[in-house]
């Protein structure tokens, strides 16, 4: 999962992020009202978490155009707005859910939780790709019943793989999935998590499933 977070308040937004990042999600993040809506728009996002107090253009307002553009990310919104009115306001204008500050990050991550169960259908939740199988939901990983303990990133990266097998996925396609916004794509931090992932997931094993392909970037390949 890829989320916006548009929030103002710096050190929220400190906490936050690193609640999210610690729980395996990538997040950006922007303080300004319409800087976050052009982010939104030319992003790929799953989830976005919208303040309403925000310079230059507020949370209804970014919310409006999100969906008069038929953008339709799903949407929490975090405010201290927080009377029946205003709630009301905000879920009739498209949010699909909102939290009033001040609020317990569990219950944040589990709000987002439930957001992600209703994007990933549970007969979907476990995706197999030759002896490799992930449970999207738990972030379990096995290959031929054997447990396989992933960072969050590498699970990222597995994940993305797995659900786009026999494609060849740049590394354009991997800083825009896997990592956010700030990442520098000069370094080589791509090759090495992707070197400790073949690791964990070949360890034991003859056949190895992800392939570099030469100036273009990666794939995993299904057997025939």
């Amino acid at each position: 999962m890829k989320i916006l977070l548009i929030e103002d308040e710096v050190k929220l937004a400190g906490f936050i992020k690193m609640a999210l990042e610690q729980a395996g999600y990538v997040t950006d993040h922007e303080t300004d009202g319409t800087a976050g809506l052009q982010s939104a728009m030319i992003n790929n996002y799953d989830l976005i978490l919208l303040d309403l107090m925000l310079p230059s253009q507020n949370g209804f307002d970014i919310l409006k155009n999100l969906r008069a553009f038929d953008n339709h990310v799903p949407v929490i919104m975090i405010s201290a707005l927080g009377t029946t009115d205003q709630i009301i306001k905000g879920l009739d204008a498209g949010a699909n859910d909102y939290l009033k500050k001040p609020f317990e990050m569990q219950e944040l991550l589990a709000r987002v939780r439930v957001l992600q169960r209703q994007q990933t259908p549970k007969s979907t939740a476990r995706v197999r790709v030759n002896d490799l199988e992930i449970d999207l939901h738990t972030r379990q990983v096995k290959r031929d019943e054997k447990q396989i303990s992933l960072s969050n990133r590498e699970f990222l990266l597995l994940e993305y793989l797995m659900l786009n097998p026999d494609k060849v996925i740049t590394k354009t396609q991997i800083l825009d999935k896997v990592w956010n916004m700030s990442f520098d794509p000069g370094s080589n931090v791509i090759e090495v998590h992707l070197y400790q992932l073949r690791k964990k997931i070949n360890e034991g094993f003859e056949h190895h499933h992800i392939q570099t392909v030469i100036n273009r970037g990666y794939t995993l390949k299904t057997i025939s």
